[in-house]
């Protein structure tokens, strides 16, 4: 049963990753160059049109620590063990799809290739140990709870 939860955990960590990724990317309507909303398919032209806009791709950045930060929590919060060893992998995963990104498509700034090694892990890291604190505060609570009674 562990393994059904910890896949759907994983699954939906990087399905809100995902979706905070390219909700994010939406919010600005300046840098759509396309009519419909299918961003696997128009993403090389996308990309080319921005090859020299580097606003864009530091943006792009932050909205994949963010993504990845809360991609890492729901994940955590789903798992029963190894809350922070889930968020990391929901940081690899988007790493490795990064990275994929940056081998297929050329037109990434170096600045883009560098930093996202230095993007996903920490924030991935970052979410599953925001909830393990809370975890372990609110474990602490009921331990003092409990002694008060």
């Amino acid at each position: 049963m562990n393994f059904l939860r910890n896949t759907f955990a994983v699954l939906m960590g990087l399905a809100i990753a995902g979706l905070i990724i390219t909700l994010g990317i939406r919010a600005f309507p300046q840098w759509i160059t396309f009519e419909a909303f299918a961003p696997f398919e128009h993403w090389e032209k996308f990309l080319e049109s921005m090859k020299n806009n580097d606003a864009f791709f530091g943006f792009l950045l932050f909205i994949s620590g963010l993504g990845t930060t809360v991609g890492g929590v729901v994940s955590a919060m789903i798992v029963k063990y190894a809350k922070v060893a889930y968020a990391i992998l929901i940081g690899f995963i988007m790493l490795f799809i990064a990275m994929l990104d940056v081998i297929v498509f050329p037109y990434h700034p170096t600045f883009y290739k560098i930093s996202i090694f230095l993007v996903f892990f920490p924030f991935a890291w970052m979410g599953g140990k925001i909830v393990e604190i809370i975890y372990e505060r609110k474990k602490k609570r009921r331990s003092v709870q409990k002694m008060n009674q």
